[in-house]
């Protein structure tokens, strides 16, 4: 099943089936219900099919993409049984996303560099932004990478203390400094340090604040001018995390963010307590942007590097 599956390891494998049950359940469950008393494809069909996709956050443009892939399969051979619908749906949305996302990601890789490969992490407070800066760096130092950690969220006490609590159970470096300190300061101090100390990787918190989009975007464009001071190619990934769970909310926030800063990859948390995991297919598709990380789980191994053809082998497996 294609390259990255044979590095997909049996219990990653077995994760991401679970994490992804709420959201199979949610469909298949709609799907089978919708063709009950019907032999093959019709507009009928189709009708539910759309209906069923946009409710399972999908998302109403990639779902009429997808609808329409299949009416012209349907006309082209005329006649397709009920029976071939789950393999024709898993057959175009995982084209949909080959399309999408022409970018493949390795286990938790970064290049190598002559200085530290910087990631600035954006998103809203409570989309889990914190705990997968946690688990990235957990990944990372396990991967072999001397990894440092950046407080740059100031302005709420917790966001650094959460950040503290991290990394201190993964035994990676933390610079921060007081609360209300000036963000850029705080990435400026992060890049000089981890630079002098032969760091790999460096993965720096941002606040996570949407209510006025100018003032995100003026000190996210600081934070990089800043930090382009100690390493003039900085950051190499800016890496927008969003809430699986929340739906079209989700949506919402990546508009946002992709207008504030250029959003070079996404993280996708909290799959597994959702029906929305269709989320992945919609935003992959409107945004052209990468999906790299999805969180499937509580657990440290639970953030995974995401790989498209298991997501949809996940999403489609055992719906008969």
């Amino acid at each position: 099943m294609g390259f990255f599956s044979k590095i997909f390891s049996k219990e990653k494998k077995e994760t991401l089936d679970k994490g992804l049950e709420k959201t199979k359940e949610s469909v298949f469950q709609k799907i089978s219900k919708a063709i009950i008393g019907k032999s093959k494809v019709d507009d009928e069909v189709l009708d539910n099919l759309e209906e069923i996709l946009i409710s399972s956050d999908v998302g109403v443009e990639t779902t009429l993409k997808i609808i329409t892939r299949i009416e012209t399969r349907v006309a082209k051979d005329k006649y397709i049984g009920t029976d071939a619908l789950h393999r024709i749906l898993k057959e175009e949305i995982a084209s949909l996303l080959e399309e999408n996302n022409t970018e493949s990601f390795e286990d938790f890789h970064i290049p190598q560099m002559d200085n530290p490969y910087v990631i600035m992490v954006v998103g809203v407070n409570g989309v889990g932004k914190t705990t997968t800066i946690g688990k990235l760096a957990y990944h990372f130092k396990n991967a072999g990478k001397k990894v440092y950690l950046g407080a740059a969220d100031t302005f709420r006490a917790a966001a650094v203390d959460q950040l503290s609590i991290w990394a201190q159970r993964v035994d990676v470096t933390l610079i921060k400094q007081q609360m209300g300190s000036d963000p850029a300061s705080v990435a400026f101090d992060t890049l000089t340090s981890a630079k002098k100390n032969n760091a790999d990787l460096v993965i720096i918190d941002t606040a996570g604040r949407l209510h006025n989009k100018i003032n995100l975007m003026n000190e996210l464009t600081k934070i990089k001018k800043v930090m382009q001071k100690v390493i003039p190619d900085a950051p190499h990934e800016v890496l927008l995390i969003l809430d699986g769970s929340t739906g079209q909310n989700a949506f919402e926030q990546a508009k946002q963010f992709t207008l504030a800063t250029e959003v070079t990859a996404l993280a996708l948390t909290k799959l597994d307590g959702t029906a929305k995991g269709g989320v992945v297919i919609g935003i992959s598709d409107q945004f052209k942007i990468p999906v790299k990380y999805i969180g499937i789980g509580e657990k440290l191994e639970d953030l995974q590097v995401f790989n498209k053809t298991e997501f949809v082998d996940s999403l489609f497996k055992a719906t008969h």
